[in-house]
């Protein structure tokens, strides 16, 4: 009984790898047109002559309130400088980036073939971190000066826990959660349990949209700090189920463990080692048990309810 069990077992994850394969080869044999329009370096090559062209073609980019005077000031200000340095020897190309753009857009193309892609526009944010990308229905913006790598000198001063956000290798996994953002209504009520599932949604998108990236990345986590909340599943659980915490309306649970911080709080002496967001690493581990233990489309897990989908996940940490 145990070996007919076991090649059963086998069987089935040999046909959802055939399976996975095809879907792939059929993802990347869709065509796409990526259009990347490098901002950054116009504005960093222009002067008060091109100003008016470069305005004219990048409107959305210039708000009108605005005199031509600022934006000359801006062009000759030692800090922008200093970022169009960095960001030129940083990005001298994008091929890197516009090949995992692609990949991303063919994977969007195929389980959302509604949406259009939007054009790419590189620019400089003055290192605005909390914005690195902004997908806006036409348009994909992405600061690249705030992707320079986490041991860049212009970075001096700001956190560790956001330094390994700014990365480059990071910009396609931002670009799948800012789409995500627009695909995934927000939490239908204000339990704990409600954002985790939220969170886990959004998770399990960048899983099907982006399968060569690593779950660490997917998370926006160093290695280790995936390996922590993997080999802790059970005792995060644990801590939440005794606690009585998921159908907790309390906003300060969210700080504790969904938003971005150093770590997560359970207010242990864990507390230095736990990554911040377990919250939703839960909640995507119990999506991605809801998905594998149900027979639903992408959009229908998008618009069932937390509640529906943790009830039918039949939830249990993995050991």
């Amino acid at each position: 009984m145990f070996k007919k069990s076991l090649f059963y077992c086998l069987f089935a994850s040999l046909l959802s790898c055939a399976e996975n394969d095809s879907k792939e080869k059929e993802i990347t044999a869709i065509p796409i047109d990526l259009e990347l329009k490098r901002f950054d370096q116009r504005f960093a090559n222009a002067t008060a002559d091109s100003l008016p062209a470069l305005k004219k073609e990048f409107s959305f980019l210039f708000p009108r309130q605005y005199p031509d005077i600022l934006w000359v000031q801006k062009m000759e200000d030692t800090i922008q400088l200093e970022l169009n340095e960095a960001v030129a020897t940083q990005f001298p190309d994008l091929r890197e980036t516009e090949d995992e753009l692609e990949q991303l857009f063919q994977h969007i193309k195929y389980y959302f073939p509604q949406r259009n892609i939007p054009k790419v526009i590189t620019l400089t944010s003055d290192v605005d971190y909390r914005n690195q990308v902004v997908w806006a229905d036409s348009l994909l913006l992405v600061a690249l000066d705030t992707y320079l790598g986490m041991d860049h000198p212009l970075y001096t001063g700001v956190q560790d826990y956001i330094k390994k956000e700014m990365q480059k290798d990071q910009i396609a996994v931002d670009a799948a959660g800012a789409f995500a953002q627009t695909v995934v209504p927000g939490p239908s009520s204000r339990s704990f349990l409600a954002h985790m599932v939220y969170y886990g949604k959004m998770l399990y998108l960048k899983d099907i949209l982006l399968p060569f990236k690593t779950d660490a990345e997917k998370m926006t986590y160093l290695p280790e700090e995936f390996s922590w909340a993997q080999a802790n599943e059970d005792q995060i659980w644990r801590y939440f189920v005794e606690r009585e915490l998921l159908y907790s309306s309390d906003s300060d649970l969210q700080t504790r463990f969904l938003y971005p911080a150093p770590f997560s709080k359970f207010f242990l002496e864990l507390d230095a080692e736990a990554p911040p967001r377990l919250g939703q690493f839960l909640g995507w581990q119990i999506v991605q048990q809801f998905m594998e233990k149900n027979d639903v489309s992408v959009k229908e897990m998008i618009e069932t309810d937390a509640e529906t989908i943790f009830k039918k996940s039949k939830y249990k940490p993995r050991k």
